[in-house]
This record gives C-alpha cells, sequence and structure tokens, in this order.
C-alpha cells in the first residue's frame, strides 16, 4: 500500500502500481501519453487528446464536468486523475467514494511542475516525470525579461468575462509581459465594454476556447477600445499545465514579437 498527498491535501492509497487510469482533466491525459503510459490510460473524456498512433484501447467518459458513471465503472479503474477546477465536485466525491482519486489544483507554473512530479509518483515514473518537469522550467527561465503591458484575456461573450487572479492564464499572462487589468476582480470576473475601456489595457487577448471569437467579436472591440491591441491567441500554451509547458514559452515568446 502507497500513500500519496494530492494538491488539494487529499489523501489518497494505492493498493499497487495503477493499470487501469481513468483521466478527467485533457492536460494531464496528455502528460500520461508524454510519459509513455498509454496502455494504461483506460479511461479519457470527450475532450482529451490521444496519439494518433495509439490504439483505441481506452474509453470515453464523458465531459469534465458531466462524467458517464457507467463507462468509468466498466473499466474499474485503480487510478482516477483530476483537477480542482476542471471538474465537478459531486462527481468526483462520488468517484472517490469507490476508487483513489488524485487531485491536482494548478494555479502558477510551481503547481503545474509539482503536479507532473507528483503524478509521476503515482504511477512509477519519477525519473521521466523529472526531467520533463526540469526541461520546462529551464525553457521558461530562458525567456528574457520584458517590459510589462496591462491586458485583458477574454475568454466569454454574453457575458464579457475575463481570466482574473489566481488562475493559471494569470501566471501565464505575466510570463509572457502583461499585466492583468482585472488582477483586483475575482478570478473569472464578468465586465462591460466601458469598464474594459476604462482599465485602459494596451492588449486584449482573445482565447481560441472556450469562447470562439469571430471577427465580429473583434470589430465590436476594436470599436469600443480604439488603440488597443487586440490578439487572437491559442489558449493552450495558456492554460494546458501538463507537458504541452514544453512548447509554450515559444509560443509566448512568439507574442511578444506581436507587440
Amino acid at each position: 500500500m502507497r500513500e500519496f498527498i494530492d494538491q488539494m491535501q487529499r489523501r489518497v492509497r494505492l493498493e499497487r502500481s495503477p493499470q487501469r487510469i481513468v483521466s478527467l482533466v485533457p492536460s494531464q491525459t496528455e502528460l500520461l501519453f508524454e510519459l509513455g503510459l498509454g496502455d494504461r490510460v483506460a479511461g479519457i473524456t470527450d475532450y482529451c487528446p490521444a496519439p494518433k498512433s495509439q490504439l483505441p484501447t481506452f474509453v470515453r467518459v464523458g465531459g469534465t464536468k458531466r462524467f458517464l458513471f457507467d463507462r468509468i465503472d466498466e473499466v474499474d479503474p485503480d487510478l482516477v486523475i483530476g483537477n480542482r477546477e476542471e471538474n465537478y465536485k459531486e462527481g468526483i466525491e462520488r468517484l472517490a467514494a469507490r476508487y483513489p482519486v488524485w487531485m491536482s489544483d494548478v494555479l502558477t507554473l510551481e503547481d503545474a511542475l509539482a503536479m507532473i512530479c507528483a503524478v509521476g509518483d503515482l504511477v512509477e515514473m519519477r525519473a521521466a516525470a523529472t526531467r520533463l518537469a526540469r526541461e520546462i522550467a529551464a525553457r521558461f527561465a530562458a525567456l528574457p525579461a520584458v517590459r510589462s503591458y496591462p491586458a485583458a484575456y477574454l475568454i466569454w461573450r454574453k457575458p464579457w468575462m475575463a481570466a482574473g487572479p489566481q488562475t493559471f492564464i494569470d501566471d501565464m499572462l505575466c510570463r509572457t509581459g502583461f499585466a492583468n487589468v482585472f488582477a483586483d476582480r475575482p478570478r473569472y470576473p464578468e465586465f462591460t465594454l466601458d469598464e474594459l475601456r476604462e482599465r485602459a489595457p494596451h492588449a486584449v487577448l482573445l482565447s481560441s476556447e472556450p469562447f470562439p471569437f469571430t471577427d465580429e467579436h473583434e470589430a465590436e472591440l476594436d470599436a469600443a477600445l480604439p488603440g488597443t491591441r487586440l490578439l487572437r491567441v491559442d489558449a493552450m500554451p495558456f492554460s494546458w499545465y501538463g507537458s504541452r509547458l514544453l512548447q509554450a514559452p515559444g509560443y509566448l515568446q512568439h507574442i511578444r514579437t506581436e507587440l
């Protein structure tokens, strides 16, 4: 029996090295494949990626906030991996009553690196996970210091919503060279265009997900925010905190050059 403390300070016990893993978070699913554990990934969400070379031996177990419990029960996992923000409390509690459930809670790059190493421990791939975390840390450390520009990172329309403080996106914004104009608001604040204009962002980033911003939305913002730089950005480097972080510094550097 091995015992772990997850990032929500929950106690998780594993009787053996897990062989039937259900991952409920796309970025953490990608991490498992990166660590070479494709043959042990038994269940993933509808939004999780899988390598094209991977045989479809896994089961799709629903959305990140709507689990298909019958499919998870068919898998009979010996480990479930989730995340505090991306999954929903009631579903996690129901799973935890039956299966070992390890939860991440990632708000910063440091949290992400700790998550990668912790998952490595869970699946007895500590050395590979540690190498990955160190390479990611080194690539971020190599980013040169830059001037900080006030910016907003938009995630929704009707209502307008942005990423605020105490989010992984906010940490990535800072590392790109932005100061979040909604740093004094809740984690995902709603706002009006008048309020956004008053906060005078140098740049507004339009995320590729979860909302599909279009030319029409960009024109609306352009009219309301004359002189503000509008950038459509790939959400993954800002919000995926698994092995995809290897590519994030290069993308963040690209965004810097756009300014």
